[in-house]
């Protein structure tokens, strides 16, 4: 289950994540690495956001989703 953006955990981010579905595989590391800086950029409204806690802070995960890269694409 995904979490909503929280501010507070958002300033104690010390690490990002993103998890590719397979559907993306064929995607060149260029396409993917300009995807996931635009993601993280905006993280409230990435579609599947979480969490993760870390010794040093939390661990932004986001998961791609086709609403998510249809999303900044357009941008």
């Amino acid at each position: 289950m995904s979490n909503a953006f929280d501010p507070y955990r958002e300033a104690l981010v010390v690490e990002r994540h993103t998890i590719w579905p397979e559907e993306y595989e064929d995607w060149s590391a260029a396409d993917k690495a300009r995807v996931e800086a635009l993601l993280h950029a905006s993280p409230g409204d990435a579609a599947e956001l979480d969490y993760v806690r870390q010794h040093t802070g939390f661990a932004r995960v986001i998961t791609v989703t086709p609403g998510d890269v249809e999303r900044v694409s357009v941008a």
